[in-house]
Formats: C-alpha cells, sequence, structure tokens
C-alpha cells in the first residue's frame, strides 16, 4: 500500500426482530485517523484499527483505537490487530472482537459469523481518478453475534464491503451517502458522491441471488432529517423517507437506520453520511481522539 493510501474492510447486520445492530470495520491506513493526517501519511501500516460499534437498549458500545505495525498481523485470509482477528474460512467471515471503549473505556468481546447469501464480484471506480475503489463482497448475507461483553446474542440480516484507495477522502470528495436494504428479491444500495474534480456520482444497484450487480431506476431524491451536528442526510425513494434510528452523530458524519420505499417495496435501510469538507477542518480532526484513541505502545495488546 502506497503512502497516502488506505483499506477497509466493513461489515454490518441487523437483528431479526429489529432491536439490534453492529458495524464492524477494519482499517489500514485509517482514513479518519488524526494520527495518520498529522503524521503525513507516510505509512498506512503504522495506522490501523478496528471499530466496533453495538447498538441496541442496553447493549450500546463503541470502540476504535488505532494500533501501529508492532500490534498487526496479516495472513492470506486472517487480519489481527491487537486481540481481535478477522479470518475467512472460505465460506464465513468470523470476527473474535476483544476491544475497550472509547470515551467509556467498558470492555467489547464477542463473536461474529457472516455468511454470504450471494457474491459480487465486480468493484466500482467511485473517482475519476480511480484512486478509490468499491466492491460490495456479499451484498445480503446472514449474521450470528454472540458476545460476553455485553451479554447479548442473535442472528439477522447482514452486509459485506470493501473500500480500497490511493488518497484521503477529502482530497477528492466533498460529501457522499450511502446505504443499503434487504429486499424481496435480494438487495438494493444507493452511492451517492459529490466530486471535487468531477460530476457528481449517482449509482443506484440492485443484486439478486446471483450476486450480480444491476443498474437499477434512480428515485427520486428525499431529503432526512439532519441531527444534533446538523450534517446533511439524504437519500433516494419512491415517496418521503425517515429516520427510525439514529447510530451515530458527529460533526462529519453520521450513520441512522432509514425508512424508505424502493421500486414500490417499503424498506429498511442502513444509511451513512459523510461531510469531507467538515472532516477536514483542523478543529473537528483535533475532537476526534476522544473517540479514537491510539495505543502507542506497539504489541498486541
Amino acid at each position: 500500500m502506497t503512502p497516502g493510501g488506505y483499506a477497509w474492510w466493513y461489515l454490518d447486520a441487523f437483528s431479526d426482530d429489529g432491536r439490534y445492530g453492529i458495524t464492524i470495520i477494519a482499517f489500514v491506513g485509517s482514513v479518519f485517523s488524526p494520527y495518520y493526517a498529522w503524521a503525513g501519511r507516510r505509512d498506512p501500516l503504522n495506522h490501523c484499527a478496528i471499530n466496533v460499534a453495538l447498538y441496541g437498549r442496553g447493549a450500546s458500545r463503541w470502540s476504535m483505537t488505532e494500533r501501529g505495525r508492532g500490534a498487526l498481523s496479516r495472513k492470506p485470509h486472517e487480519f489481527s490487530l491487537g486481540r481481535s482477528t478477522l479470518a475467512w474460512d472460505g465460506s464465513k467471515l468470523f470476527a473474535e472482537i476483544d476491544e475497550r471503549g472509547a470515551p467509556i473505556p467498558r470492555p467489547l468481546r464477542g463473536r461474529v459469523w457472516l455468511e454470504p447469501q450471494a457474491w459480487n464480484r465486480q468493484s466500482f471506480t467511485l473517482s475519476e481518478s480511480g484512486s478509490h475503489v468499491w466492491r460490495p463482497v456479499a451484498p445480503f448475507a446472514r449474521a450470528l453475534v454472540a458476545f460476553s461483553e455485553p451479554n447479548i446474542s442473535w442472528s439477522g440480516d447482514a452486509y459485506l464491503d470493501f473500500n480500497q484507495g490511493a488518497a484521503p477522502l477529502e482530497a477528492d470528495f466533498r460529501y457522499w451517502t450511502w446505504s443499503r436494504a434487504r429486499t424481496r428479491t435480494g438487495a438494493a444500495i444507493l452511492y451517492e458522491a459529490e466530486r471535487r474534480a468531477a460530476p457528481p456520482l449517482s449509482l443506484s444497484l440492485r443484486f439478486g441471488p446471483d450476486g450480480a450487480a444491476r443498474e437499477g431506476a434512480l428515485p427520486p431524491r428525499a431529503a432526512l432529517a439532519p441531527g444534533l451536528w446538523r450534517v446533511k442526510r439524504e437519500t433516494r425513494s419512491d415517496t418521503d423517507a425517515r429516520v427510525t434510528a439514529g447510530f451515530e452523530d458527529s460533526p462529519f458524519y453520521t450513520r441512522s437506520r432509514i425508512a424508505h420505499r424502493l421500486d414500490g417495496e417499503d424498506t429498511t435501510s442502513m444509511h451513512e453520511a459523510l461531510d469531507c469538507d467538515r472532516f477536514a477542518h483542523p478543529l473537528v480532526r483535533a475532537m476526534l481522539p476522544f473517540r479514537m484513541p491510539r495505543a502507542f505502545g506497539g504489541g498486541r495488546g
């Protein structure tokens, strides 16, 4: 990976009863790391993190501790950082999580198994320069979640993707929004970006059991209520859309569950909005260590 580069693997899941959710993101060259930016983005492997977020009453936790090269181990089918590991066994992704929360230092310990129900092999170039690439690896999947800290177990609908780039996000994008929904026939993904030196990007993708991506109709824009920090949120929907649960709300980023209508079907989506101009502001970057500490000692602890 070249200086300034990054990669991340993202998974999310909702419980079948709608009460709980989880996201796990494994970063190399952590794109949101203030430490990586302050170091001049010279060494991506020295700025890695596994972000874990649990959602649900009595079970909400957050962790994103950045670690350096000494805490990283990579094999063809395994990624370990500190005491946490993500591994692929040929049919399922397994995550062993052992992290400590921030800003409240509560433990997060548990396991997640994600089994794809469809495979997509197509990647999408998000910038005209080719410096940012996204692949929705498993547009729909099933996940089993079993944590001891907090004590919670459930199963539900899931999703897995991969992003890779050779430049900071804020260098090429002003704003983007993304959502994914499980549908009756597969999955629907909306991806839109305001690019700095190119026309806007709009993707409206549908995935069936074969996992292949097909262009779907681009529904009208639908505004969503902004969060506490007033980050703009919008989506696409045949009718009005609304936020049904707020998961993350920061000065530059939101993650939410939304209700909207796609192709005549009422759907529930995981939704993200990212304001790159806000993220690049020095004051915002100086706030990030509050939620994203760095372990400076090295090693696997």
